[in-house]
């Protein structure tokens, strides 16, 4: 196992690159750096309802799979984007399936990564129920630093998340570059939603938080205000309202798209909001437009809950074809579904079926006979 990166894209199974005629323009070797922290996720599905104190609970169906900023990454990889990723892993086992998985298995370049010695990877255990989830998390801090100055490529564009006064020195200097920053923000356990939190927007081209995030930070009582409010401090903004779908603001086009969710049966929605934002990078550094940007964010979002895990649930372009292809030839959508979408007809025709996607499974490995 190399544990030193991958300095080119490897192999990937996407079956189409959304950013082929940009490729001959002289940009970055990179689409898309991001930096986080790397979990082990394990997931229990099937559960009849939330776990009750002093009881044992048995699980229908598990499955294991890098988590956290792994979601992200590996969704927008699957997606055919160059994507670089800065992170700590362990030197234990689950370090090297982590590592393994994202280098090896996807292709994303893990140049800019480390492995920490005597550090031991942080895990997340998720309980799937009712349509929700329950996470119970351990870790420690991971060994600093995360992102070298030496060590990050130039991209197209960049992730963050904003936190009162912790905009990275990395995020001013890939804006300043020319790099597009997209970003969210986390949940405020504190209760203060303090509206400082935004002032690092400036650096930014695209917010997209949740609505419940977006409602307390503008102090709005609905998404659609909240989207506006949010609308006069970025570029772009995007508020997502889980199953009702998401509603955007593009001040540099003018363009405005309220769009529903895909109704669709979720095994476990972990990492869902992490696939959403992977679609919506996507096409904005392919120049579609916003309602197409913001369906796309959608159907990538609701074939992921489709599958365990938040990583190994992303689905790639084959995925996509496949939705397509079944919904024009034997229907199961509305009319207004097949017309919002009717865009993928031009877009999928290079999209054969690839290689099949890893998925994740209920052990982190077998040893072999």
């Amino acid at each position: 196992m190399s544990t030193t990166g991958s300095a080119q894209p490897a192999p990937t199974s996407a079956a189409l690159d959304p950013l082929s005629a940009l490729r001959g323009d002289g940009g970055p070797e990179q689409d898309v750096f991001l930096t986080g922290t790397v979990f082990l996720d394990i997931i229990f599905t099937g559960l009849d309802h939330a776990p009750v104190r002093g009881t044992e609970s048995w699980a229908r169906g598990m499955g294991s799979s890098p988590g956290g900023v792994a979601n992200m990454a590996t969704a927008l990889r699957r997606l055919g984007l160059r994507t670089s990723l800065a992170a700590a892993f362990g030197d234990d086992v689950y370090g090297d399936y982590c590592w393994e998985s994202l280098a090896d298995s996807e292709g994303i370049d893990l140049a800019p990564s480390h492995r920490a010695q005597g550090w031991h990877s942080p895990v997340t255990v998720s309980m799937a129920y009712e349509g929700e989830r329950t996470m119970v998390s351990h870790g420690h801090e991971a060994p600093a630093p995360c992102v070298r100055a030496a060590g990050r490529p130039r991209s197209r564009a960049c992730f963050t998340d904003l936190a009162p006064g912790r905009l990275e020195s990395w995020v001013r200097e890939a804006h300043d570059e020319g790099s597009r920053i997209f970003a969210d923000v986390g949940w405020d356990d504190t209760g203060a939603w303090d509206p400082d939190t935004l002032a690092d927007l400036s650096y930014c081209h695209a917010f997209l938080p949740n609505a419940a995030e977006a409602q307390h930070y503008t102090r709005t009582g609905t998404p659609e205000e909240a989207v506006r409010a949010l609308a006069e401090l970025v570029p772009i903004a995007v508020v997502t309202k889980g199953s009702g779908g998401a509603v955007a603001v593009d001040s540099i086009s003018g363009e405005s798209a309220d769009l529903p969710a895909l109704p669709v049966e979720a095994l476990d929605p972990t990492g869902a909001g992490d696939v959403f934002v992977a679609g919506f990078i996507t096409g904005t550094l392919a120049g579609w437009p916003l309602a197409d940007r913001l369906a796309f964010a959608n159907l990538t979002a609701a074939l992921s809950v489709q599958h365990f895990g938040g990583s190994l649930s992303a689905p790639g372009w084959p995925e996509v074809a496949a939705w397509w292809q079944y919904a024009t030839r034997c229907g199961g959508q509305s009319e207004d579904v097949m017309r919002r979408y009717a865009f993928l007809s031009d877009l999928l025709p290079g999209a054969d079926r690839g290689s099949a996607l890893r998925r994740a499974t209920p052990t982190i490995g077998f040893r072999a006979p």
